[in-house]
């Protein structure tokens, strides 16, 4: 039996990292659980289409994708997103959207408690 030792991406680790450091610091479980998340198997990671972001989300609306965005569906709500990765076409969506587009650790420093933001999963 393999000993399980979490994620192999050394920039994944170095933002689980982070974002366990930041939530003991700020005190916050919001960003533990989005470290416990990433710190998933590659074939738990989530995965979500353009389509559920649109379903969940309202306008004004932060949000936060814990593993990759997909670019099936269109968002048709004005909102800001943060994700580990995009897919291409998904990234070429938002951007014609006019959505803002964020990475994990911009929405970290401009949040440090993690309030009001929507976790789609």
């Amino acid at each position: 039996m393999v000993k399980r030792t979490g994620p192999t991406n050394i920039y994944l680790r170095k933002l689980i990292n982070l974002l366990k450091k930041e939530g003991k610091k700020n005190n916050s479980k919001f960003w533990l659980y989005i470290a416990e998340l990433l710190s998933r198997p590659t074939r738990r990671r989530v995965e979500v289409n353009l389509s559920k972001l649109n379903k969940y989300t309202n306008d004004g609306d932060i949000v936060i994708v814990p593993g990759k965005l997909l670019g099936y569906g269109m968002v048709n709500k004005k909102i800001t997103v943060a994700a580990w990765k995009y897919s291409l076409n998904a990234k070429e969506k938002l951007e014609k959207s006019g959505i803002k587009i964020l990475t994990i650790e911009d929405l970290l420093k401009a949040n440090p408690k993690g309030s009001n933001i929507k976790i789609i999963i």
